[in-house]
C-alpha cells in the first residue's frame, strides 16, 4: 500500500466518516487523490464526487435516488430499526437479488446482519447520504425505528374509548420509545422551519402535519402509529404540563425546549375530537436573529414612511393581517430600530415570541388575571416612551391604546382586519368614537407573506394564461414570470421560505374628515389610493415581476381588486396550468 501524502489527508477525512480506518486500506488514497480534478477550486470534493469515483473504481453501480422509487414491497421485508440504524435503502429486486442504497461502500457489516436476517442476496448501490435519509424518512415515516421496537416489545396499554379501564397512561407516556418519537417529531418540525406540528386523529390513523412556510404538509409516519396514539398525546401533556387524565375539556399549555443551543417555545393546544385528543404546537424560535428594517421587503415609498412615523413623539401605528402573516416580526422589527439609551420601551404579549435587550416585556397571564387591558393600564405608571400591546381584542383595550397616545406615548399594536383602511373602521364598531381615533392614529399597515420560489427549481412560465396576466397587469413584454416545479432542496414544493407584500396608509387630513363622518372603509381606502398607498396585491404583483413569487402565490394571499371581476377566473386559470405543467 503506498503511503498517503499530507496533500490528501483532508479526503482520507472525509472517508473515514464512511468506513473505519481499517477497511480504508482498501482505498488507494494516492489514486483517490487523482479525482481532485473534478473540483479544482474547492478544498475538498463533495459527497457525492467521492461515491461517484468509488462506483467507478470497485465497478458499482451509483444513483442519486432523485428519479428511483423504492419498492414498497421490497421495503417491506426488511426491519425498519435496522434500515434507518445503518442508513440502508431497499430499492428493488432484480431476479433473485436486492438493490440495496448505501454510503458506506467498505461498512459490509450492516449487509452481513441484513442478509443474515432475511436470507435474501444484496447488491450495494452507492448513494448520498442525505439522500438515503430523505427517502427513507419519506418511505419509513418520522420514528420509523422508535414504532418498530415498540411492535416488538410488550404491546403498551392505551386509554379505550370508555372511562371504565383501569390503565397506566402515565407509565406508557413515560416510555422511552414514546419519548424518542416525540422527540423525532419535534425535531423534523424544527429542522424543517415548520411553524405549527399537528397531530390529527381519524378512525384508522393518525395524521402529523406541519405547517411549513404558511402551507400545511402531510408528514409520513408508521401506518401502526395509531396503536400509541394516547401515549404519545400523553407525553406532548406532560411535556406541557397538562393534565393527562383530562380528556373531555381543550387544555392549553407549553414547552420549552433547547436544541443546538436554539430555544424554541411551543404553545401546546389540545381538543377533544370524535376519534380522540388533536394537539397543535405552535413553534416559536426564542432567539431568532431579527432582520432590520431595510431586509423586511419594503419597497422606497413604505419603508421611508415606516421610519418617519417611528421619529414621531406620539400616535397609534397599527398592524393587520390574519394569525401567520408576520405582524409581529414587523414590529419587534420596528421596536429594535428605536431601541436607545433615551427611551423606555415596555411591550405587553401573549405570549412573548421574542426576547428583545433593553426592552421590558410583560406576558398576559388570564389565569393570574392580568389581561391586556389590566396590564396596560399598569404599565401607563411606569413611565414609557414606547408601547407595544401585542393584539386590541376589545373595547377595553381599545380605548385605553387611543388614550395612552394622546398623552404623549407613541403605541404600537395589531388588529385583525382584512386591509389597511379596514382597522379604522374596526375601532370605530369596537366602540371607540371617531374623533379620538381620528386624532391618534397615524398609519396602518396591513401585511401578507407570499411563498418564495427555490431559486434551484423555478422555471419561466410561458403559457398563455401567464401571457394573458401580462397584459392585463400592464407589465412590460420582456418581463419574465416564473413558475414553481420542485425538487430535493425545496421538497417538491417548488418554494423556500416567505416575503411580505405590505399596505401602507398613512392617516392624512382626508381620511380623518372620513373617519369622523363615519365612512365605510371602501370610501377611506379609494381616499389613499388618492394619496398614493398601492394595495397588498399590488405589492404582490411587484414580487412576481421580480422573479420572487408566482402569481398564484399572490392571488392565494390577497383578495385582488386590480383584476376586477376576472380574479377568480384568472386564478383558477393560473393554478390549472401550474398542475398541467
Amino acid at each position: 500500500m503506498t503511503s498517503v501524502s499530507t496533500d490528501t489527508s483532508p479526503l482520507r477525512e472525509l472517508l473515514a466518516r464512511m468506513t473505519s480506518a481499517r477497511q480504508l486500506a482498501a482505498v488507494d488514497a494516492e489514486a483517490f487523490a487523482a479525482t481532485r480534478a473534478l473540483a479544482p477550486n474547492a478544498a475538498l470534493p463533495t459527497e457525492e464526487e467521492i461515491l461517484r469515483w468509488l462506483a467507478k473504481e470497485y465497478d458499482v453501480p451509483f444513483t442519486a435516488l432523485d428519479d428511483v422509487e423504492p419498492d414498497k414491497q421490497v421495503l417491506s421485508l426488511f426491519p425498519a430499526r435496522l434500515l434507518l440504524k445503518d442508513e440502508l435503502l431497499p430499492l428493488r429486486r432484480v431476479g433473485d437479488t436486492v438493490e440495496v442504497a448505501t454510503s458506506r461502500l467498505f461498512a459490509t457489516q450492516a449487509l452481513d446482519s441484513l442478509k443474515t436476517i432475511t436470507g435474501l442476496r444484496l447488491r450495494p448501490v452507492l448513494a448520498p447520504t442525505e439522500a438515503i435519509q430523505r427517502e427513507m424518512k419519506k418511505r419509513l415515516g418520522v420514528g420509523a425505528d422508535t414504532i418498530d421496537t415498540l411492535g416488538e416489545e410488550a404491546p403498551l396499554q392505551v386509554v379505550s374509548d370508555d372511562n371504565e379501564e383501569n390503565t397506566d397512561l402515565d407509565s406508557a407516556a413515560e416510555d422511552a420509545s414514546i419519548i424518542r418519537f416525540v422527540n423525532q417529531v419535534l425535531r423534523d418540525a424544527i429542522e424543517l422551519r415548520a411553524s405549527d406540528i399537528h397531530l390529527e386523529p381519524f378512525e384508522h390513523e393518525l395524521r402529523i402535519r406541519y405547517r411549513i412556510d404558511g402551507v400545511l404538509q402531510d408528514v409520513p409516519v408508521p401506518a401502526q402509529i395509531k396503536r400509541f396514539q394516547p401515549a404519545i398525546v400523553s407525553r406532548v401533556k406532560i411535556l406541557s404540563h397538562l393534565n393527562i387524565a383530562e380528556k373531555r375539556l381543550p387544555q392549553d399549555g407549553r414547552i420549552k425546549i433547547r436544541l443546538d443551543d436554539a430555544e424554541v417555545d411551543i404553545r401546546v393546544s389540545v381538543i377533544p375530537m370524535l376519534h380522540g385528543e388533536a394537539v397543535v404546537m405552535r413553534l416559536l424560535r426564542q432567539n431568532s436573529t431579527l432582520r432590520g428594517m431595510a431586509q423586511l421587503g419594503f419597497d422606497g415609498r413604505e419603508l421611508k414612511s415606516f421610519r418617519r412615523v417611528l421619529a414621531l413623539p406620539h400616535g397609534i401605528i397599527l398592524v393587520t393581517g390574519p394569525t401567520g402573516s408576520g405582524k409581529t416580526s414587523t414590529l419587534y422589527t420596528a421596536l429594535n430600530e428605536i431601541n436607545d439609551d433615551v427611551r423606555k420601551i415596555i411591550t405587553i404579549e401573549d405570549p412573548i415570541e421574542y426576547q428583545l435587550r433593553g426592552i421590558n416585556q410583560i406576558q398576559v397571564s388570564e389565569k393570574s388575571g392580568l389581561t391586556f387591558a389590566r396590564g396596560l393600564r399598569a404599565i401607563l405608571r411606569h413611565d414609557p416612551d414606547v408601547l407595544l400591546i401585542g393584539e386590541i381584542r376589545d373595547q377595553e383595550t381599545a380605548r385605553i391604546a387611543v388614550q395612552a397616545s394622546l398623552t404623549g406615548h407613541l403605541v404600537f399594536s395589531t388588529l385583525h382586519t382584512n386591509d389597511a383602511p379596514g382597522a379604522l373602521t374596526r375601532l370605530v364598531d369596537m366602540g371607540v368614537e371617531p374623533y379620538l381615533v381620528a386624532s391618534s392614529l397615524e398609519a396602518v399597515l396591513a401585511q401578507r407573506l407570499v411563498r418564495v420560489l427555490c431559486t434551484h427549481c423555478r422555471q419561466v412560465d410561458p403559457s398563455p394564461t401567464t401571457a394573458a396576466l401580462k397584459a392585463q397587469l400592464n407589465f412590460p413584454a420582456d418581463t419574465q414570470i416564473f413558475r414553481a416545479v420542485g425538487c430535493r432542496e425545496c421538497r417538491n414544493t417548488g418554494y423556500h421560505g416567505r416575503r411580505g407584500i405590505f399596505e401602507w396608509m398613512d392617516s392624512n387630513n382626508e381620511i380623518r374628515q372620513l373617519i369622523l363622518k363615519n365612512s365605510s372603509s371602501d370610501k377611506i381606502r379609494d381616499a389613499a389610493r388618492r394619496a398614493g398607498m398601492r394595495t397588498l396585491s399590488e405589492d404582490g404583483w411587484r414580487l412576481v415581476r421580480e422573479g420572487i413569487t408566482t402569481p398564484e402565490e399572490v392571488l392565494r394571499v390577497t383578495k385582488d381588486q386590480s383584476l376586477g371581476e376576472s380574479a377568480p377566473d384568472t386564478a383558477a386559470e393560473i393554478v390549472a396550468t401550474q398542475e398541467r405543467a
